[in-house]
């Protein structure tokens, strides 16, 4: 693991929940990472490419209830019982998914794994800040990032070989013994950190209103897939009504303003997820549709992506005193020349080889972009908090990757249903995400930690 200079070794105790910590960091990044490999193979065979971005928005959207519930019963009842439950549901996901029989019912089992993996990042979030010094915590969140190392080495041949080989069912069936390991021993060095005494109970009114901002997304979701334009927007507008004033209510204030301080760094986490699942999502299906690949090519393509977002917070993470805004705003930038290096993915005479050459540089602007959105969001949370605000840090992820998946699927939808080609629907996908970054560069400016003025990442 690595250590910042005159930080003191970890104790066995953290060892172990570190550990533990990786475990479920890198169970979700496999099943995502796998998942998203062979999503291309399960709509060619179900005829499902109109529900191809609900797939990944209805993902998404269970993730953002979850998370709210998970936080605020592991700062009632400590990070173990939340754990557990989301480990069940999660493996009750994968069984739904890999027994389906159409597209809808992949879409049910998406649902239930999005509802268990929602839980898992608040809890790892709230154990580093219970477990570990401040001057840990920013080294935590990196190896915690190390997680997602194997699977991105792994997960694309795994799910390439198997869905060849054996079926795309077995994508998700094959990660159940896994998924009961992983709840069976991380769960295990949680036992020792029970609620907090002096934690301020948070209302149950938020859980209600993270169902109600998922439903109210959703319902705008899947009003822009209609074909009918009084229904697509009686749908999409009535769900915006609903969707904003949840979010109000679950966001610091200021949020969707972006207000100097956490609500703008929120904003930033926002709308660097979307903006990097604008094409790590639909790159595999360019490949598919317009290049002919393989499902382990597929995976192949989007492979550097996640290894560079792995290094980009190993190098932020060594150095501590780097600007938070500063390194928001590079990796913006570095999110833009990425999309538009990946963009010529678009012709069927470019090489595939290019595009894994070129997308790696929009991973790597994520991982130096993410670990200091998440340090100085951290430092915004009081003892007892810590479930509250870490439930922000991924309710903003939830939130970029269902309004991105849930958008750039009803352009590809629309295309599904008209005269449109795939290649100008992706197009207008990559252009949508490239907005969402240029939007983030500019609210990258408001960002600093709590306190600190323009401080750094230590």
């Amino acid at each position: 693991m690595p250590r910042s200079e005159n930080a003191p070794a970890f104790s066995s105790s953290q060892r172990r929940l570190a550990i533990g910590l990786v475990l479920g960091v890198t169970l979700v990044a496999f099943e995502a990472t796998a998942v998203i490999t062979a999503l291309p193979t399960i709509t060619d065979e179900l005829h499902g490419d109109s529900l191809y971005g609900l797939t990944l928005a209805s993902y998404t959207l269970a993730d953002l209830a979850a998370l709210v519930a998970a936080g605020a019963l592991s700062d009632r009842k400590g990070p173990r019982l939340p754990f557990i439950l989301s480990i069940g549901v999660f493996v009750l996901g994968l069984v739904v998914a890999g027994a389906a029989g159409s597209m809808p019912i992949v879409v049910l089992g998406r649902t239930l794994q999005g509802a268990g993996t929602g839980g898992l990042a608040p809890i790892a979030y709230v154990l580093v800040k219970r477990a570990f010094p401040d001057n840990r915590q920013g080294t935590m969140y990196a190896v915690l990032s190390a997680g997602w190392v194997l699977p991105s080495l792994v997960a694309p041949f795994f799910a390439g070989f198997v869905t060849q080989h054996f079926g795309w069912r077995w994508v998700f069936l094959g990660l159940i013994p896994f998924a009961v390991a992983v709840g069976a021993l991380a769960s295990r060095p949680m036992r020792v950190y029970g609620p907090v005494d002096h934690a301020q109970p948070q209302a149950p009114s938020r859980i209600a209103w993270a169902v109600a901002a998922a439903g109210g997304i959703g319902a705008f979701v899947i009003g822009l897939r209609s074909a009918n334009l009084f229904a697509a927007v009686a749908v999409s507008v009535g769900g915006l009504t609903i969707a904003l004033p949840s979010l109000r209510r679950l966001m610091p204030p200021g949020f969707l303003t972006a207000r100097r301080g956490i609500p703008a760094v929120l904003v930033c986490r926002t709308l660097a997820t979307a903006t990097f699942l604008g094409i790590d999502s639909f790159v595999p299906l360019a490949a598919d549709r317009i290049h002919g690949a393989t499902p382990l090519v597929q995976g192949l393509v989007i492979i550097g992506a996640a290894l560079a977002w792995t290094a980009g917070q190993a190098i932020i993470a060594r150095r501590p005193h780097t600007e938070p805004r500063r390194a928001v705003a590079l990796g913006y930038c570095l999110l833009i020349i990425g999309i538009i290096l990946v963009t010529p993915v678009l012709w069927a005479g470019w090489p595939l080889w290019a595009t894994f050459l070129s997308w790696p540089i929009g991973g790597l602007g994520m991982g130096i972009l993410f670990n200091p959105t998440t340090v100085v969001s951290m430092s915004y949370a009081d003892p007892g908090q810590e479930g509250k605000i870490s439930g922000q840090i991924h309710l903003a992820d939830s939130l970029g990757f269902s309004v991105m998946g849930g958008l750039g699927g009803a352009i590809v939808a629309i295309a599904d249903r008209t005269s449109i080609d795939l290649a100008s629907a992706l197009g207008a996908v990559f252009g949508l995400a490239i907005c969402f970054a240029v939007v983030g560069l500019v609210a990258s400016r408001r960002v600093e930690g709590r306190g600190e003025g323009r401080g750094a990442l230590a």
